[in-house]
Parts: structure tokens; C-alpha cells; sequence
């Protein structure tokens, strides 16, 4: 049995196995202020494990590839899934009808579920 627990021991040792996965973003709203500024909240979902693998960032992120804004996740949430989060004042140029949110996390970067937003003003 000693043996058995020690083999055991040393495979967990050397398995380096994340199970958070990757973050998602589960949904997503923008409100328009009138005058070419808009209020996006967003709801992300990742298994946070704590401060080393955990949600740190989301992007609204234009179809060229233009990051419009992105909030700053300072922390991780382990005990609140999902959970949503705002950033005001996101400029996005007129003429711009959707955009693509992503969320990265501190193991995998980007790479979950996105969201595509549609804008309307």
C-alpha cells in the first residue's frame, strides 16, 4: 500500500494539470451615452482558482482587430461565477455595428468563448 501512495505521490508531483480552462465570456450589453460613447458590461465564466490562474482581462475588440477598450479584472473570483463587470466611456467610431468581446486569463491567455455584440445606438 506504502507503494502504491508513493508512485501516487510523485505522478501528482509532476503532473502540472489546470482545471480552470479557458475563460468565456458568457454574454454581454452596450447602452450608447448619444454622443459616440458607450457602457459595456460583460459576463465572464472561468473556474478561478485564485491569484495563480484566474480571469484578468476582457477587450471589446473591433473586426480589424482595433482594441476599443478593456477592463482590468483585479482579482480573481473564486467564489463568484459568473460574474459581471462594467467599463464606461469605450469610444467606438461611428459606423461601427458590432464588436467582438474576449477575456483572457493569467494560464491560457485568449482563447475561450467570445461574444460578438451587436451595437445599437
Amino acid at each position: 500500500m506504502r507503494v502504491q501512495f508513493a508512485i501516487f505521490m510523485v505522478l501528482m508531483a509532476t503532473c502540472s494539470v489546470s482545471v480552470a480552462g479557458e475563460a468565456d465570456v458568457v454574454s454581454a450589453t452596450a447602452a450608447s451615452d448619444g454622443a459616440g460613447l458607450w457602457k459595456i458590461d460583460v459576463t465572464v465564466r472561468h473556474a478561478d482558482e485564485g491569484w495563480d490562474h484566474y480571469a484578468d482581462l476582457w477587450q471589446v475588440v473591433g473586426d480589424d482587430g482595433t482594441v476599443y477598450g478593456e477592463r482590468e479584472l483585479a482579482h480573481p473570483h473564486v467564489d463568484e461565477q459568473p460574474f459581471t463587470r462594467g467599463l464606461s466611456g469605450v469610444a467606438i467610431p461611428y459606423g461601427v455595428h458590432e464588436v467582438m468581446i474576449r477575456v483572457r486569463d493569467t494560464v491560457h491567455g485568449y482563447g475561450g468563448a467570445e461574444f460578438r455584440l451587436t451595437l445599437k445606438p
